[in-house]
């Protein structure tokens, strides 16, 4: 006996996936497991049988052609195919958990594409299924690209995979940053992403600083921020927010003391950083710096881009000791800075997973 994958479309209709079973069982083909995912077109059916050696691939599409099947794929399968599309899923989902760059190489084993791309920005048509191609958005920025030969995508293996690659940015997101910063000076911080619960906090970090440091941040003016914008830098479209705060030795409520904004728009992000005063010259700005660029590197980002004012030496000086070259533009007394990353060389980056031989 040899175990084969089939796929095919059935009319959803009371009686039609019955026809096509028995017509399999008149070939001797025993179903091991069935997955029906409904499409606009009707049922498409993916069976995995054990079928007789002497059946080859034009005898299985014609049995299930006689069984009302339409559309049909057949290819060959190994015993792994024996476990079950939620078991698989599973299986990927705690592997991600542990190691979310695996992200890639886990669409290319949940859906069996021949490559899977990821690109800094989603470029060649809108998210969805074409096909055999797929695009999917990346909520860290970007997007990843399926491609397989056969058969065509169905919306319910899009949201399988959206759902994963989903999973694996929140992981990223609130595993990887949840860190405590020991400063130069012994101080110590906790840093973690922020969220809308941080709102309270946020705000009041804004209140405390001064004006000066105020306006230093939003360049516009030394004004409160609406806590409607703030909401906003917290939970970004794109991109990532980071909180530093501490908690007394007496165990009262933590105090933000510092936010470090990475906003992302197309293959670049915008980075900004506010420091509580009492805070400032003491390490931090840089430890948050460093660590959005990490972020930013991870993500794919071509580049950072900072507006400094000409006058503000200490994010003059945070930048320089990042250590990276930075293209400067200068308009009256505003500063452009770009910074490029690692990706930089390779503009129109793609990381690629694909099958041997592929």
């Amino acid at each position: 006996m040899t175990l084969w994958r089939i796929r095919a479309t059935v009319d959803d209709r009371p009686g039609y996936l019955s026809v096509l079973t028995a017509s399999l069982a008149l070939r001797g083909v025993n179903i091991l497991t069935v997955q029906v995912q409904p499409t606009e077109q009707g049922a498409v059916d993916d069976f995995l049988v054990d079928a007789p050696d002497a059946l080859d691939e034009a005898e299985l599409i014609a049995a299930v052609e006689r069984g009302r099947g339409r559309d049909c794929w057949v290819a060959r399968s190994e015993a792994r195919g024996l476990a079950d599309q939620p078991t698989r899923v599973l299986g990927l989902a705690n592997r991600l958990v542990r190691d979310p760059d695996a992200t890639g190489e886990a669409l290319r084993t949940l859906l069996a594409a021949d490559v899977v791309s990821w690109r800094p920005a989603t470029v060649g048509g809108e998210r969805g299924i074409t096909g055999a191609t797929m695009l999917l958005a990346d909520p860290a920025g970007g997007s990843f690209a399926l491609r397989r030969v056969a058969p065509d995508f169905t919306p319910a293996e899009y949201a399988r995979a959206q759902a994963l690659v989903e999973l694996a940015a929140t992981v990223a997101r609130r595993a990887a940053e949840q860190v405590t910063l020991v400063l130069p000076d012994g101080a110590e911080v906790a840093v973690r992403p922020a969220s809308a619960h941080d709102l309270s906090g946020v705000v009041e970090l804004h209140e405390a600083c001064s004006p000066r440091s105020r306006q230093r941040r939003y360049l516009g003016g030394a004004s409160l921020p609406q806590p409607a914008r703030v909401r906003r830098l917290l939970e970004p479209s794109r991109g990532l927010t980071l909180i530093a705060s501490t908690t007394g030795s007496d165990g009262t409520a933590e105090s933000v003391v510092a936010m470090a904004n990475l906003l992302g728009e197309g293959d670049e992000a915008e980075v900004a950083l506010l420091v509580r005063d009492d805070w400032q010259r003491r390490g931090l700005g840089s430890a948050l710096l460093r660590r959005v660029v990490q972020h930013a590197d991870r993500s794919g980002y071509a580049a950072l881009v900072l507006h400094v004012q000409a006058t503000n030496d200490p994010m003059l000086r945070t930048l320089h000791r990042l250590g990276r070259p930075a293209a400067v533009e200068r308009d009256g007394g505003l500063l452009t800075l770009t910074v490029p990353l690692a990706v930089a060389a390779r503009a129109d980056r793609e990381d690629v997973f694909s099958t041997p031989g592929v």
